[in-house]
């Protein structure tokens, strides 16, 4: 049944640099802290350890302690929560996300694009599926950070109403950050949700968060920088259509096919 309103809690936190233990505690601390229930949770990609290429050495199967501690957190607030970490299957490694609902019977999405600029492709699958997640209703399409500079694997072909990316983006490519949203939010007439880290990882990159909730029409409706925080918002599907019918823009894209290496 379609809900008109979606309740929605992202973390944006600074995350110990491979340091499962660590993040989880913090993490866990922050969700038992709402003082509302809401209806999705969303961390960082990688919130488990940080952007890390030692996936070798810190890749767990999909039964491992932070799917185990993802379900039980689902469970206990009674929500879905997301995010990515990284997967191993099959002797391959995944900086996948899972979405995770309260009955613990959980989705996955593999990164599509890897970061060549940080040899992401050298340790990691790309994914070659998108995920279009129902909740409440509502159609969401989660994504992974570097997957934000692709607008044709972001399309919206497939009628969601949420496009979310979680995310380790530097604070030195913010301006492209916000920018990219703006235009992911503008062309797919969606609610665009950013979750970033902030803080410096182990390479020495520093992360200003910046995330931020973006309407159908690309307006910024919450932004939040520099500063470790979970942040509520609630989302209106009502007036995602209502502007829709009035601009049908999506009605005139472009027909593709994308082609699955």
């Amino acid at each position: 049944m379609l809900s008109n309103s979606l309740r929605i809690a992202a973390v944006q936190c600074p995350l110990a640099w491979e340091d499962k233990t660590t993040n989880l505690a913090r993490i866990s601390q922050w969700l038992h802290s709402l003082l509302q229930p809401v209806d999705l949770i969303v961390l960082p990609e990688m919130f488990s350890t940080g952007f890390s290429m030692r996936a070798a050495e810190l890749a767990e199967p999909m039964h491992g302690s932070t799917i185990q501690w993802m379900a039980c957190q689902a469970a206990e607030l009674n929500t879905v929560i997301t995010g990515s970490f990284i997967a191993e299957h099959s002797g391959r490694y995944y900086n996948r996300l899972v979405w995770m609902p309260p009955d613990g019977r959980f989705q996955t999405y593999d990164k599509r694009h890897c970061f060549s600029p940080a040899s992401e492709q050298e340790y990691y699958t790309p994914g070659r599926e998108v995920l279009i997640a129902e909740l409440k209703g509502w159609k969401i399409m989660p994504l992974i950070c570097y997957d934000l500079r692709f607008p044709v694997w972001s399309r919206n072909v497939h009628g969601y109403d949420l496009l979310l990316y979680v995310a380790n983006w530097p604070e030195r490519r913010r301006h492209a950050w916000g920018s990219l949203l703006t235009a992911r939010a503008i062309e797919n007439q969606s609610y665009t949700l950013g979750v970033n880290r902030i803080g410096t990882d182990g390479r020495g990159v520093n992360h200003s968060g910046d995330s931020m909730l973006l309407d159908f029409a690309g307006r910024i409706l919450y932004h939040a920088a520099c500063r470790e925080e979970v942040f509520v918002v609630v989302l209106d599907y009502e007036a995602q259509q209502a502007f829709r019918r009035q601009w049908p823009f999506l009605e005139d894209r472009d027909k593709f096919v994308i082609e699955k290496e």
